[in-house]
């Protein structure tokens, strides 16, 4: 079982901000804390996102796995989603997740302030959407794709995003999933995976 973080007053740093781009809160600006390793999507990169899961978000119970500015889960809440867990390593941007979700009055969300891996051990209960926005250039994202391929996170139809850095070598995921869509923006590729059987 995941234990939900505490929520203490964040201490003062420098402070950026993204706009959320559809739905209940559209136009509102949410704050982030620029700490290392934390890089918001950018707005034409979730605009294109949320066009995909246009028919899906609707009471959608989503994980924003590394969720950082929480621009991601914030955007899901907006357009619909019935619920949204949050999974945020780095304490003082999980406190400002705390702070934004308060500020804009939803209650059908979980802050975790804890490491991906954790989750990895913990998580019990599968999802409808899953956003996946690591930290570039690490090496793990390979491993956890699989790490998550089973039923505590899975169940037929899911959807994953992924966002990474632009590479060479193609992204390998799990032979019961299917490519949806994908795109490059930039420095930047981005897919939506489906997931079309469970791993036995």
């Amino acid at each position: 079982m995941l234990h939900q973080s505490k929520r203490r007053p964040a201490k003062s740093s420098k402070v950026g901000q993204v706009r959320i781009i559809g739905g209940q809160w559209k136009g509102r600006r949410i704050k982030f804390y620029e700490v290392a390793g934390l890089r918001p999507t950018l707005d034409r990169v979730r605009e294109t996102l949320f066009n995909w899961l246009m028919y899906d978000i609707q009471d959608a119970r989503c994980l924003d796995l590394f969720a950082g500015s929480a621009a991601l889960g914030i955007e899901a809440l907006s357009r619909g989603a019935g619920e949204v867990v949050f999974v945020e390593k780095n304490k003082r941007a999980a406190d400002t997740i705390h702070d934004n979700l308060r500020e804009l009055k939803f209650n059908n969300v979980k802050v975790f302030n804890t490491s991906a891996e954790v989750v990895m051990k913990k998580n019990e209960h599968p999802y409808d959407i899953i956003f996946i926005d690591p930290p570039f250039y690490q090496d793990y994202l390979q491993s956890l794709l699989h790490n998550i391929n089973n039923a505590q996170f899975l169940k037929v139809h899911t959807l994953i995003y992924v966002e990474r850095e632009k590479h060479s070598d193609p992204i390998e995921v799990p032979d019961n999933w299917t490519t949806q869509k994908t795109k490059q923006v930039g420095g930047l590729e981005f897919y939506l995976f489906e997931v079309k059987e469970l791993n036995q």
